[in-house]
């Protein structure tokens, strides 16, 4: 795997410093290891992990719901705007190899949906708990060790 294969974080646009801080050790961790993020480019969880990416050299995607493209956070290095709004859920999980979620609402929920309807590995750190097919794990680092395991074997 290279740079250009993504691991999806989703989550929450608007979140606390605690989740914040463990969405960055994602994205800094999943850099670390040679991987790029795709998420929904904007903020809270999403702003995090580009960050934490960013920081360790990695490549950052994010897929806007809205048509500017200025509305991505500062963190994401290709911006695609799509006008789609929520739709664009479906992009970021089909142009993942597999997706984290941390914390997370309703969008996240959905996005889990897809990861779901469409064999899309998927690991929940702090999120949502629907299917036996989203492994659970407890921190950053199992959370991105699992989502590196589980695009490998895809």
């Amino acid at each position: 795997m290279d740079r250009h294969t993504l691991i999806g974080v989703i989550g929450a646009g608007n979140c606390d410093e605690e989740t914040y801080r463990i969405a960055e050790a994602v994205g800094r961790g999943l850099a670390t290891r040679g991987f790029g993020i795709v998420c929904g480019g904007l903020g809270g969880v999403m702003e995090a992990a580009c960050k934490g990416a960013v920081e360790a050299g990695g490549l950052t995607v994010g897929i806007l719901p809205g048509e500017d493209r200025q509305s991505a956070n500062e963190h994401v290095q290709l911006r695609i705007a799509t006008g789609m709004g929520v739709a664009r859920n479906v992009i970021i999980v089909r142009s993942a190899k597999a997706v984290i979620a941390v914390d997370g609402g309703p969008g996240t929920l959905s996005e889990l949906a897809y990861c779901l309807q469409l064999g899309v590995p998927a690991v929940s750190l702090g999120s949502f708990d629907v299917s036996s097919d989203i492994t659970q794990v407890s921190t950053a680092e199992e959370a991105v060790a699992a989502a590196i395991r589980l695009a490998e074997s895809v």
